[in-house]
C-alpha cells in the first residue's frame, strides 16, 4: 500500500454506533460508510508485554480498512482488469463489519483450509512412510545399504526440485484446482506400486517418479490459498497446513505399528502393505479433490453444488478484502500462464535471493538426525514396534513449536526473529550429540536426537515471507517454486552428511552440521540488515519527494511488485 495513501488523513469513524449488517455494496458516494480504524499488531503499552496483547474490536464496527482504492487516482491504477475472474464482485465503495469478516474467514477455513490440510496429510504419508518402512528391515529385504538409501533420498529430492517450476507453471495455466488433484492421483498410483519393489533399481525408479509427481504440490497449494487469505492470515494458515506434516507422521507411526505386523502374510514383508494401503488412501482423497477445490472465491458453483459455497454478499467481502490487502492479486487471472520474459524477470529479482539462500541451508543442521532417527533406534536395540512409537514424541514437539513460532512471527512482527530460533535451538543439541560415544546411554541418545528432530519448523513462515516480499502474482508464483527448489537442494545436501563409513556415531557428519548451523546464524543476521537497509534507503528517497512528486510517481511509475519505491519489505 502506498505510503502516500497511508499518510492521508483518515476519515473519522464512530466505533460506538451500531452498523447495519446489510450495508449496501452499491451505495452512492454520499452514503458510503466511513472506513474502519487501522488495526495495529499490538497495543501501544509499555514493555515486551505489548506484543502479546491484541487490540479489542467492536465486532459491529466497520472492518473495511484504508487502501489504494480510496483515492480516485490510485483506484484507476489498481482497478482490476476485465479478465480478472472476480472483477464482477469488485466494489471500492463496499463496506462490511468485523463480525461479518470473522464469520466469513471461519467459513473459508472450513471449506478451503481443512481440505488443504487433508491433501497435504496424504502427501506426507506417501513421501515419509519410507522412514517407517526402515523399522521393518526395508533395506535388508531389498539388499540396500545406507548409501543406497541416501542415493534414493537424493534422487527423490532432485526429481522433486526439477518438477517445482514446471508444475507451478502448469498449475498457473490450467488452475491449481485441476492440477493438484491430478498430481495426487498420479503419485498415489506410484506409491501403491512400491508394494512390488524388487531391489535397488525399482527403489530408485519409484523414488524418482514420486519426487517428480509430488514436486510443485506445496507451492501450488500456497498459490491457491492466497486467493482466499490476506497476508496476515496466510502465515498462520500455512502453519496449520504444515501441521498436517506432523499429523501424518504420527498417524503413520500408529498405522505402521499395526500394518508392519502383517510381515509374513502371503509371504510378503509388512512394509509392502504399508505402501499399498497408504497409497490407496491418497488415491481416494485425490479423486474427491476434483470436487472439493473450486477455482476461486466467486467460482464455487458446479452441477453438483448448484448454490455454491458463498452468498453474493460473502463473495463481495472476500474479493474486496483480498484486493485491499494486496491490489496486485488482480493483475493475473487464475487461468493465465507465465511467458519466458515473466519467468526471467521473476528469477532475477535479487531482492528475494537472501530468502532463497536461507531456504537452501536453514534445515540442513536438523534433517540428518531426523531422517536417521528410526535407523538409529533400531541399531540401539529397539524393536520394530518400539521404534515406530518412539518416533512420535519428536513429531508432537515439532508440531507444537511450529504453531508457537507461527503465532510469534505475527505477534512480534519479525520474520528473522521467529525463524532464527531453529538455529539457536539446534546448535547446543548438535554439540551434545557430537560428544556422545559408544558408552552413552541409549536413552540419552534418544532424548537428544528427539529434541533435534522436534525442532521449531520455520519453513511455513519463510514460505509466507517469500510470498509477502514478492508483492505481485507473477513474482509470487515463481518465488514460491524457486524457494522450494532451494529447500529441496538443501535436502540433497542433508542426504550426503551422514555416510556409511562414518556410522554409527557420525562424528564427521555432526561436526559438519555444527559448522552449517553457525553459518546459518550469520546468514539470518545478514538478511535482517539487508532488508532493513533496503527499506531505510527507500524511505529516505520517498521523504525527499514532494507530495506532488509522490502522487506523480504513483500515477506514472512502471515499477511493479517489490520494485516500487513505496513498497516496504518484511523482515
Amino acid at each position: 500500500m502506498s505510503t502516500l495513501l497511508l499518510n492521508r488523513e483518515k476519515k473519522s469513524n464512530d466505533l460506538s454506533a451500531s452498523i447495519d449488517e446489510k450495508i449496501s455494496d452499491t451505495a452512492s458516494e454520499d452514503e458510503i460508510q466511513p472506513l474502519g480504524v487501522p488495526i495495529q499488531n499490538g497495543t501501544s503499552g509499555p514493555g515486551f508485554g505489548r506484543f502479546w496483547k491484541r487490540a479489542k474490536l467492536d465486532l459491529d464496527s466497520i472492518a473495511t480498512q484504508p487502501s489504494v482504492f480510496d483515492d480516485p487516482v490510485t483506484l484507476e491504477v489498481y482497478r482490476p482488469p476485465p479478465q480478472f475472474e472476480n472483477t464482477h464482485r469488485f466494489n471500492p465503495l463496499a463496506r462490511w463489519t468485523w463480525r461479518e469478516e470473522k464469520k466469513l474467514v471461519r467459513k473459508i477455513d472450513v471449506r478451503i483450509m481443512i481440505w488443504a490440510f487433508i491433501m497435504f496429510f496424504c502427501l506426507e504419508l506417501d513421501r515419509s512412510n519410507i522412514s517407517q518402512a526402515n523399522a521393518d528391515n526395508f533395506l535388508n529385504d531389498l539388499g540396500l545399504t545406507t548409501n543406497d538409501f541416501n542415493l534414493g533420498t537424493i534422487v527423490f529430492r532432485l526429481s522433486f526440485l526439477c518438477a517445482e517450476l514446471p508444475s507451478q507453471l502448469l498449475s498457473k495455466r490450467i488452475g491449481p484446482d485441476v492440477w493438484i488433484p491430478c498430481q495426487m492421483v498420479l503419485w498415489s498410483i506410484v506409491a501403491c506400486s512400491q508394494f512390488w519393489l524388487t531391489g535397488r533399481g525399482t527403489f530408485l525408479g519409484t523414488r524418482c517418479l514420486l519426487g517428480f509427481l509430488q514436486g510443485g504440490f506445496i507451492p501450488d497449494v500456497v498459490l491457491y490459498l492466497s486467493y482466499f487469505y490476506n497476508k496476515n492470515e496466510l502465515p498462520i494458515r500455512l502453519a496449520f497446513f504444515w501441521v498436517s506434516n506432523y499429523t501424518a507422521d504420527m498417524a503413520s507411526a500408529f498405522i505402521a505399528t499395526g500394518i508392519l505386523r502383517l510381515r509374513g502374510v502371503h509371504g510378503k514383508a509388512g512394509w509392502r502393505y504399508l505402501f499399498l494401503i497408504e497409497g490407496g488412501i491418497t488415491l481416494l482423497v485425490g479423486l474427491i479433490s476434483f470436487a472439493m477445490m473450486p477455482p476461486g472465491p466467486t467460482q464455487t458453483k458446479a452441477w453438483y453444488r448448484p448454490k455454491g459455497w458463498f452468498t453474493e454478499r460473502e463473495e463481495v467481502i472476500m474479493v474486496n478484502r483480498i484486493l485491499r490487502d494486496d491490489p496486485t492479486k488482480s493483475s493475473m487471472h487464475n487461468r493465465e500462464g507465465l511467458n519466458i520474459r515473466m519467468i526471467w524477470e521473476a528469477l532475477k529479482d535479487w531482492r528475494l535471493w537472501p530468502i532463497y539462500a536461507l531456504g537452501l541451508t536453514h534445515m540442513v543442521p536438523v534433517v540428518p538426525p531426523q531422517t536417521y532417527l528410526t535407523l538409529s533406534l533400531r541399531s540401539l536395540g529397539f524393536t520394530t514396534t518400539q521404534t515406530s512409537l518412539l518416533s512420535i514424541p519428536s513429531l508432537f514437539l515439532g508440531m507444537c513449536l511450529l504453531l508457537v513460532m507461527a503465532f510469534v512471527s505475527e505477534i512480534v512482527n519479525t520474520r528473522v526473529g521467529a525463524t532464527i530460533v531453529l538455529q539457536i535451538w539446534a546448535l547446543p543439541l548438535l554439540i551434545a550429540l557430537y560428544t556422545f560415544n559408544n558408552t552413552t546411554s541409549q536413552w540419552a541418545y534418544f532424548a537428544v536426537v528427539s529434541l533435534i528432530a522436534g525442532y521449531p519448523y520455520v519453513h511455513p513462515i519463510q514460505v509466507a515471507w517469500a510470498s509477502r516480499n514478492s508483492y505481485s502474482v507473477r513474482t509470487r508464483t515463481i518465488s514460491a517454486s524457486v524457494y522450494n527448489m532451494f529447500v529441496q537442494a538443501g535436502a540433497i545436501i542433508s542426504a550426503n552428511i551422514y555416510r556409511t563409513d562414518d556410522k554409527p556415531l557420525y562424528k564427521r557428519g555432526n561436526r559438519d552440521l555444527i559448522g552449517i548451523c553457525s553459518y546459518n546464524l550469520c546468514l539470518y543476521i545478514g538478511t535482517y540488515f539487508f532488508y532493513r537497509t533496503l527499506n531505510a534507503n527507500r524511505e529516505r528517497k520517498w521523504k525527499t519527494m514532494s507530495l506532488k512528486e509522490q502522487q506523480e510517481y504513483v500515477e506514472t511509475t512502471k515499477d511493479d511488485g517489490n520494485k516500487r519505491l513505496d513498497f516496504r519489505f518484511a523482515y
